[in-house]
């Protein structure tokens, strides 16, 4: 899933990016307001974590903007003052979640875990297809019951196709999805990555199907009776 960091403080932004980037996120970094609507413009971010006390426009002006043009990307609010009045705007604004400063990075991770459960209309933190199993909450992918081991690239694409399981992810999408800011984004490596993903699938239940022209659809064969 790919992650959308809005800190001024670039010390906590790097930290905090490159952890959740050890936790198989696709983490894209801001530092202002004003670069928000930029960023979402260029890539497919699931959720976006916002910081309130930002430069040229502040954490809540960014977050009226967004509701006011419709944008139901869940957001979740980091802020050295949660005062009661503070939470209650923000969650008026349309925060889905807050979390003061100083805080704990396991309790951010088990934050963002719900809301995009939230997002995908999930309740559970297993995701399954088949035989294949994906545990949202240790973010480990197992096949028949053995965990499997997969490049970070490898995860994200395998990530994007179990959370739209039965549905259509066009190539565009997955790129969009995969790769931040920092990288120049090769949408012609995603075959490469649904190749080698179909290889380690070969022997299951689960197929990573091509639609021509529309992109990749993972899908599953019911057991023989």
């Amino acid at each position: 899933m790919r992650l959308l960091l809005v800190e001024d403080n670039r010390e906590l932004a790097d930290w905090l990016s490159k952890t959740l980037r050890q936790a198989s996120y696709v983490v894209d970094v801001v530092h202002d307001g004003e670069d928000v609507e930029h960023a979402l413009a260029a890539g497919d971010h699931a959720l976006i974590i916002l910081d309130l006390a930002l430069p040229r426009m502040g954490g809540m002006e960014v977050l009226k903007r967004l509701r006011t043009r419709g944008n139901p990307v869940p957001v979740i609010v980091l802020t050295a003052n949660a005062s009661l009045d503070g939470r209650v705007k923000g969650l008026n604004e349309g925060a889905d979640d807050y979390l003061a400063k100083p805080f704990q990075i396991e309790e951010l991770e088990a934050r963002i875990r719900v809301q995009l459960r939230r997002a995908n209309d999930r309740t559970a933190p297993v995701i399954s297809c088949g035989d294949l199993v994906f545990d949202t909450n240790t973010r480990l992918f197992a096949l028949a019951g053995v965990t499997l081991s997969l490049t970070p690239r490898e995860h994200a694409v395998l990530e994007q196709l179990v959370v739209k399981a039965g549905r259509t992810v066009s190539k565009a999408a997955l790129s969009a999805a995969i790769y931040d800011f920092e990288t120049d984004a090769d949408p012609s490596a995603i075959e490469i990555y649904v190749h080698r993903l179909r290889k380690k699938l070969e022997g299951s239940r689960v197929q990573i199907a091509t639609l021509r022209g529309l992109g990749y659809l993972l899908r599953h064969d019911e057991p023989a009776p």
